[in-house]
């Protein structure tokens, strides 16, 4: 059981941001911006988003969609930028980042603190704007 598929059962505390009965979104712990988010899917832990069955691949997209209209709602940003690498977990998942900038989307850059408590604020504001939609 991949760390991912934890944190989506709830066994690992996580700022949850959206869910469903087949994704999951949550903010990164250690994020590129304030509300950098992560998307799975809860029942799949192939780690490649194109061994992903034709149902859960268009589903993951779409649910991604629906978070990153709540996340920008949420965050000021002139955009949210999309990544998909899976190598350091091996689950697959989509990050959804906050833009001013393309070099925001840059994966080596330094990574701001963001206090708990600040991730629990974006957390409740983008979920906020997700139970809008």
């Amino acid at each position: 059981m991949t760390i991912f598929t934890k944190i989506a059962k709830g066994e690992i505390p996580s700022y949850k941001v959206a869910e469903n009965d087949e994704f999951y979104a949550f903010l990164d712990i250690s994020p590129l911006a304030e509300g950098h988010t992560l998307v799975i899917p809860k029942n799949v832990e192939d780690d490649y988003i194109f061994n992903l069955d034709p149902a859960t691949y268009e589903g993951l997209w779409a649910f991604a969609r629906k978070v990153a209209v709540a996340l920008k709602a949420a965050v000021p940003c002139k955009r949210v930028g999309v990544a998909v690498l899976g190598m350091e977990v091996p689950h697959t998942h989509i990050h959804l980042v906050p833009l001013q900038t393309e070099g925001d989307l840059d994966f080596r850059k330094k990574r701001p603190e963001v206090t708990p408590e600040r991730q629990a604020q974006i957390s409740a504001s983008i979920l906020a704007e997700y139970e809008k939609l």
